[in-house]
């Protein structure tokens, strides 16, 4: 009801300058993920989330991984005829992957993964995809290396390294261009200013640092126009446990016994401790 602009509760928000809407990311993890997403599009179009003449977008997903903002910009996505992660569990447990990178990737299934896929880890931490992996290209942790994030604002932000990473750890762009080089195909820069250079040519918003380049509202409105035949299940959570959303919290023994005292507390709370 509120979607198509019926509900009272729209009635609250008459006045309202800024009125904002904040789509958290389990709502579109669901299969009807996209009904989901163009529902609450249109519902942010009847509450006034979009006000272009004070430059104001009040549409908003709050994302559960760091990198995914950045990955958006950058236009990583399934091209046409790719795979998503979904679709490469079920052609790996099919035997039909040889081959499988994972960047830094440890939130997948690695159960799901075949067992005659052959695994390539690069990341930080042992974690589930390290577990996993037939070769493991250890990489430097986001405190042993220059790095340029995007919060789930979308602002450019960038870090230094406090430390040098330990053993044969490298900068992972530096394992990828050294990666390209061995099979021939070598990307077209040598040192960590040439690829920024290149990374802000390619994405000139990348360049604004701590700065917000503006959204195209059009395209917030092009999604409302989606099917919006969602189903009717309740919303899960996106983090079931905060205290072991990642490889770093998962390696840290204070964040395990947080997360035991948090479990025994919740079964205190709903009777299930016995």
């Amino acid at each position: 009801k509120i979607a198509d602009g019926s509900h009272p509760f729209l009635k609250k928000l008459e006045g309202i300058e800024r009125p904002m809407l904040i789509l958290g990311q389990a709502a579109l993890a669901r299969p009807d993920g996209a009904a989901v997403l163009a529902l609450a599009a249109k519902a942010a179009l009847a509450m006034g989330a979009l006000k272009p003449a004070l430059s104001w977008n009040g549409f908003n997903v709050l994302h559960t991984a760091a990198a995914r903002v950045a990955g958006l910009d950058l236009g990583l996505v399934p091209a046409k005829g790719g795979l998503d992660v979904e679709s490469m569990l079920e052609a790996s447990a099919k035997g039909k992957i040889e081959v499988l990178y994972l960047l830094g990737a440890d939130e997948v299934a690695m159960e799901d993964v075949g067992a005659e896929t052959f695994v390539i880890y690069q990341g930080s931490h042992g974690d589930a995809g390290a577990h996993r992996a037939d070769v493991i290209l250890p990489g430097a942790a986001y405190t042993e290396k220059d790095g340029t994030y995007v919060n789930t604002e979308g602002r450019t932000q960038m870090t230094s390294r406090a430390v040098f990473p330990p053993g044969d750890a490298r900068e992972d762009w530096t394992i990828l261009r050294a990666l390209s080089g061995v099979l021939g195909r070598p990307l077209p820069f040598d040192t960590a200013q040439q690829l920024r250079a290149k990374m802000f040519e390619a994405h000139p918003h990348l360049a604004l640092l701590d700065l917000i380049d503006p959204a195209d509202a059009s395209a917030i409105e092009r999604v409302a126009k989606q099917p919006t035949k969602a189903g009717r299940e309740r919303f899960g959570r996106a983090v079931e446990d905060f205290y072991l959303t990642n490889p770093i919290a998962r390696a840290s023994a204070i964040m395990a016994k947080l997360s035991a005292l948090h479990a025994g507390a919740s079964d205190k709370a709903t009777g299930t401790d016995g």
